[in-house]
């Protein structure tokens, strides 16, 4: 017999890892005029990489693979009296776009709720059956 609650863990690791996308997203945004990092010079946007997990061809689940680095580089807006202005004036800022970003918080808050759906939609309906078979 097939696991009789795979939908809901299916659904359970989409939870969590559109938790983590809606997190990273927030820290761009947070960080979107951070021209200063630990690591030297602006914050670098972060994306988040999913696997999927699959046996005899089915998704058992989703996970967060890694948070990779945007590559693009940093805008340059022209500041000179700017503290972390290069010697042409130039200040170099995050690679975050936040009209991106906004449409990336939706789409992770649609996942989200969509998982939370599944999740609540197979609660119902098993308990449905329950109550049948108590007939």
């Amino acid at each position: 017999m097939k696991d009789l609650f795979l939908p809901l863990k299916v659904s359970a690791t989409g939870l969590e890892a559109q938790k983590i996308r809606l997190n990273v997203i927030a820290s761009n945004l947070a960080n979107i005029n951070s021209t200063r990092t630990p690591e030297g010079g602006p914050y670098r946007r972060k994306d988040v990489l999913f696997i999927t997990y699959m046996y005899d061809q089915i998704s058992q689940g989703v996970d967060v693979y890694k948070i990779v680095e945007d590559p693009r580089p940093p805008r340059l807006v022209y500041e000179p009296s700017h503290p972390d202005a290069d010697k042409d004036g130039y200040v170099r800022y995050p690679n975050v776009n936040p009209m991106e970003e906004m449409i990336n918080l939706i789409s992770a808050s649609r996942a989200y709720e969509a998982n939370l759906t599944m999740i609540n939609s197979y609660k119902d309906m098993f308990m449905r059956t329950v109550d049948i078979l108590k007939v």
